[in-house]
């Protein structure tokens, strides 16, 4: 981190920072959060993430931060932590209340957004394990990004201690549904596919623009297709990064792609890892 956090409308360093030990997002997991690029001080894509993050409010029915608050808060990090690239957190829980599971009606959301300086070596192509924890995407919950993380980091420590660098994470029925902390592209019979939300991908905000810019279409794929993709890639708000190989299977690559990938998230000079 930089040293500096923005907590429910005020500056503070680090060490001043405090989360009450009632907060359910500390107890409960009972929040959301977004991981936001910072370039040249700003956030690119800003409103792409705010409109996330109420959506997800909505589906847990907890109020959302004003939305010019959180743009005021985003410049006033920026400019207190002097971040010129790398990334913010912005993480909403439902506050504190009483014990229990049932949150009262009153409670006051904390809201905290920290900012964390951008990594300088290039990411390394990636191995991915099939994990054992499975994305369900019937859920409303498997379409937000909860505090509620287990599976996810469960699922990269278990590939890590096979020898993997990241897991792939399948839904229902063995379909393919992303990694433990990005979405996945796969070059697949000549085009490039990213799994549907049905099958457990999260609506991620890069893979929506490719979407949009019709680079890359959504499609269930099944596990045993994959000795058939021809090249894979793990994207997020922050990277693109080729996949090397996903359990015995290993991806080529195709540096066109990958270049227009790159091109089209964060432009020609940009450095998102």
């Amino acid at each position: 981190m930089t040293g500096k956090v923005w907590l429910n409308g005020t500056i503070v360093s680090e060490e001043e920072a405090r989360i009450a030990p009632g907060d359910r997002g500390f107890l409960l997991g009972d929040g959301l959060f977004e991981t936001m690029r910072v370039a040249e001080g700003q956030i690119p894509h800003l409103e792409r993430h705010l409109t996330r993050l109420e959506d997800g409010c909505a589906t847990l029915r907890l109020p959302p931060p004003q939305r010019s608050l959180m743009q005021q808060a985003v410049a006033d990090l920026a400019a207190a932590s002097r971040i010129a690239h790398g990334s913010m957190r912005l993480t909403v829980t439902r506050g504190c209340g009483p014990r229990g599971l049932l949150p009262s009606p009153d409670m006051k959301p904390t809201v905290l957004l920290t900012c964390a300086l951008a990594t300088q070596a290039p990411l390394k192509p990636v191995r991915l394990g099939v994990s054992r924890y499975v994305r369900d995407g019937s859920s409303p919950l498997s379409r937000v990004k909860s505090l509620n993380y287990l599976p996810m980091v469960m699922a990269r420590m278990d590939a890590v201690a096979a020898g993997f660098d990241d897991a792939l994470l399948p839904g229902f029925r063995g379909v393919v549904a992303e990694a433990s902390a990005s979405n996945i592209l796969l070059l697949l019979n000549g085009e490039l596919v990213t799994p549907l939300v049905e099958d457990g991908a999260l609506p991620g905000t890069s893979r929506a623009r490719l979407l949009e810019m019709g680079l890359c279409v959504e499609r269930s794929v099944s596990l045993g297709q994959l000795g058939a993709v021809k090249a894979a890639w793990l994207v997020s708000a922050l990277s693109v990064q080729r996949v090397a190989a996903i359990d015995d299977f290993l991806m080529g690559e195709d540096p066109l792609m990958e270049h227009t990938l790159r091109e089209s998230l964060f432009g020609l000079n940009a450095s998102p890892e």
